[in-house]
């Protein structure tokens, strides 16, 4: 299956090679890749071919779609261009793996313009998925923690270190907090609301998460960092795994009180059920409803952030 990629290189997340070695290894054949300029393009093409990845440096995207005809587009671009591209992939008949946040603008009908994206892509036999990696972990998380137990009350507590400072954070690292949620509660509503910021490098979003007779208090701490590896934790009801890695080998590890356990990279699971759910023809992990509800809530979460930057209490 012929795969082109836009945002292959490593400069903002760091995933875009990875997203590129995992395609490849689970039969996606790269054919080419879109970058912002021919210098960074050709640099990216030259770093794929460690994994044994030909794939040609484009810097136009119809060009590209002209001349390589790919069946698969992957959307690993600032988040503001993922409208543009979806809206063209479905046109030209592309399954399509958008990176987090599925669309963020802040005029658009959020949950209108989801609903038509897909509507459009099942009238074509297309196929869409969210890359938001760490619902794939949750096996690990209960193999290091213990079964995963729902009570009428939990807490949920998530660290990220998103590589952008400011109101960037939230829809750059809220929508993984959001994915767990839903895997771990299902669908909810978010009340109580609120926000502590320092004004640029950390902010701490809390609010309660109702889903039917449950209730989760929330904290979501984000803090700006560019230098990797970046810190990140998660968990329920005070069982939090923290991540390491070692950059060596990019051996990934979930640690919980006196365990470690090494964990299959949760990018390359999301990469491989896309890749299943095309050859099967079946809804992706991260598909339509999670989309949905995660691009909804987000929306809530950055307007409640608008009310609150406007009353100038971050400023304290």
């Amino acid at each position: 299956m012929k795969v082109s990629i836009i945002g292959a290189g490593r400069t903002r997340n760091g995933i875009g090679e990875y997203l590129s070695k995992y395609f490849h290894k689970y039969g996606g054949k790269i054919i080419s890749i879109l970058g912002t300029s021919r210098e960074r393009s050709d640099q990216t093409s030259m770093a794929l071919q460690k994994y044994g990845i030909n794939a040609k440096p484009y810097i136009d995207f119809d060009e590209m779609i002209r001349m390589e005809r790919p069946e698969v587009l992957v959307i690993a671009s600032p988040s503001y261009t993922h409208y543009e591209y979806l809206r063209k992939g479905i046109d030209l008949g592309l399954h399509l793996f958008c990176e987090k946040p599925f669309i963020w603008d802040g005029f658009m009908d959020l949950r209108k313009e989801v609903e038509n994206i897909f509507e459009k892509a099942y009238q074509r036999g297309l196929t869409i998925a969210m890359n938001s990696q760490w619902p794939f972990s949750m096996e690990a998380y209960e193999a290091l923690c213990g079964k995963i137990i729902i009570q009428q009350a939990n807490t949920f507590f998530i660290h990220l270190s998103p590589p952008c400072p400011g109101k960037e954070m939230i829809p750059e690292s809220v929508p993984h907090a959001l994915s767990l949620l839903y895997c771990f509660l299902g669908t909810g509503e978010i009340e109580d609301l609120n926000f502590e910021f320092n004004g640029q490098e950390e902010m701490k979003i809390r609010f309660s998460y109702l889903s039917g007779a449950q209730t989760c208090d929330v904290l979501i701490h984000l803090k700006y960092l560019s230098s990797l590896p970046r810190p990140f934790a998660f968990g329920l009801n005070d069982r939090i795994v923290y991540r390491s890695v070692d950059l060596e080998d990019y051996k990934i590890y979930f640690n919980y009180e006196d365990k470690r356990l090494r964990i299959v990279d949760p990018l390359e699971l999301s990469v491989r059920n896309f890749m299943e759910a095309i050859e099967k023809r079946r809804e992706p992990y991260i598909g339509y409803l999670h989309i949905l509800h995660n691009v909804s809530l987000l929306k809530e979460i950055r307007e409640g952030y608008h009310e609150f930057e406007k009353s100038g209490l971050w400023k304290d």
